[in-house]
């Protein structure tokens, strides 16, 4: 569904979540990307007090909605913006509200950290008045459910169930960030939520839960009819396509807007990234509109999340989508390859560039297929501390949250070839996955250079340091000759700023 990548991060990690958002330039005018531990806590918490809300609620609301991203200025699907989600589309303008509510105006409500939180605050405490909360009820975390439910002005009040329960899930799990070197912390704890005026709401599962008569794993929650086209597939139009999506917004976010009757798009599927659950929106046989000529002979699968957040693609989601694509594939007789699973970005006349880079296609499409992401018959890493690195002096080694094994190098860009090299002894001929891995700052470069040494020649693929990291992080799929000797290398040269990272490169068969 996106249509511009960017630079947003977050990275899961065991039972918390461990978040490392960047903030775009113009939210960092007040402060330099290592204090934004400390601006944040103290946006949160100046808004909290401001308005008598709960500071950790509203880092777990930011969490749901964006994973405490900005994600550079760019809005959502559905038009939200800021790390707050303020949304402004022709049904829902909670924005305009902030506006309202606080004064501020709707251009620093998108472009201000600060002012984003502030109208999000201003915004729930709007929905607890409109509640009757009282005061000793507003000291409480647990009483706040309904005005939570009530913030993004869902129609659907299933779906504001939905997102009020993962508000509270994150609260249960607890939230922990890292960056510059400051933490920034929501404590796991007990939660009760009060449900005040949805405790006879049911939620979608409780309302649809196995109604999918195309996938039986699958939750029913149909799109508004204007959204899609009925038809009689595959008597009309033959399915010989899956095509993959990224919702650039959240689970929540995406089945709300394609309830929504001035969104005019839609998809079959919508997967969400905690748990992999399935909500299907579009009876397989109509035409759902998501991918423009390709419409007509594909399935659509949204999974929730963020081109430029790798964190959102996880094993659960991976593994029940895949499960999903080998239904619809065996069903329609789809050949299981790349020819008839493709991403949005791949469909002919696609300005749109999802899944992206993040998306992990080679250990998706062994899921498809029926494999279970075990180690190829060839696979080597080549960490920075081993024999088969060489850098030049300007290269030093560091240490960072995140990277691999002990340490990395590091260095400064400049315009001129000084790489650092991993080498590997390669087999035989033949396409290899390439993966780097890297430790994620802040104040890493956004187009790092990597160039693979193919047999076609050097192959330069650039990465954006500044997010993804902690993770294999792929290069592509390559063709490389049989031998020893220097295969990717990390390059300075790249005309924009901030460090450049070397850790580690992982090169593996595709069998």
């Amino acid at each position: 569904m996106t249509t511009n990548p960017t630079r947003r991060t977050v990275i899961a990690a065991g039972a918390a979540l461990v978040v490392t958002p960047v903030i775009s330039a113009t939210a960092q005018a007040a402060g330099s990307p290592s204090g934004l531990g400390h601006r944040l806590d103290a946006a949160f918490t100046a808004a909290a007090r401001r308005h008598g809300v709960p500071r950790d609620l509203l880092v777990a609301l930011a969490h749901t909605v964006t994973r405490i991203n900005d994600h550079d200025g760019e809005p959502s699907a559905a038009g939200g913006y800021g790390v707050m989600h303020l949304v402004s589309n022709p049904t829902t303008n909670t924005l305009g509200r902030a506006a309202e509510l606080t004064g501020h105006t709707e251009r620093e409500l998108r472009t201000s950290l600060d002012a984003n939180i502030d109208g999000a605050a201003a915004l729930l405490k709007a929905h607890a008045d409109s509640a009757n909360l009282s005061k000793s009820d507003r000291a409480r975390i647990d009483a706040w459910y309904e005005p939570v439910a009530h913030y993004s002005d869902f129609a659907n009040p299933s779906v504001a169930r939905l997102e009020a329960d993962a508000v509270y899930d994150a609260l249960q799990r607890g939230i922990a960030m890292r960056t510059g070197g400051v933490s920034f912390v929501v404590p796991g704890r007990d939660v009760k939520p009060e449900l005040g005026a949805f405790a006879d709401v049911p939620t979608l599962r409780q309302q649809f839960e196995a109604m999918s008569d195309d996938y039986p794993p699958a939750l029913w929650s149909a799109a508004h009819s204007s959204n899609y086209r009925n038809a009689n597939r595959p008597s009309d139009y033959a399915i010989d396509r899956v095509v993959i999506h990224t919702t650039q917004g959240s689970y929540a976010g995406t089945i709300s807007w394609f309830k929504n009757p001035s969104s005019n798009v839609s998809a079959h599927y919508v997967l969400r990234s905690s748990d992999g659950e399935v909500t299907q929106m579009v009876r397989e046989a109509d035409v759902a509109w998501h991918v423009g000529n390709t419409n007509n002979r594909s399935i659509g699968l949204e999974h929730e999340g963020w081109v430029d957040d790798a964190s959102w693609y996880t094993e659960a989601m991976y593994r029940s989508s895949a499960a999903l694509t080998r239904h619809v594939c065996d069903k329609y007789g789809i050949p299981i390859d790349r020819d008839h699973i493709i991403a949005h970005s791949e469909a002919p006349g696609a300005t749109h560039t999802d899944p992206g880079p993040n998306w992990d296609w080679a250990l998706y499409m062994d899921y498809v297929r029926g494999g279970d992401g075990e180690d190829p018959s060839f696979r080597v890493v080549i960490d920075n501390d081993s024999d088969a690195f060489s850098a030049s002096s300007n290269w030093t080694a560091a240490n960072a949250p995140g990277e691999y094994g002990s340490n990395h190098h590091h260095a400064q860009p400049v315009l001129e070839s000084d790489p650092a090299w991993f080498s590997a002894d390669i087999p035989e001929t033949a396409s290899y996955r390439v993966e780097a891995w890297y430790p994620q700052d802040p104040g890493n470069n956004s187009r790092t250079p990597y160039i693979v040494k193919t047999t076609g020649g050097n192959q330069t693929v650039y990465v954006d340091q500044r997010s993804g990291g902690g993770r294999w992080v792929g290069l592509g799929t390559h063709t490389l000759a049989q031998g020893s000797g220097p295969v990717v290398a990390v390059s300075r040269w790249t005309s924009t700023s901030g460090s450049v990272e070397a850790d580690a490169v992982r090169i593996s068969s595709l069998d």
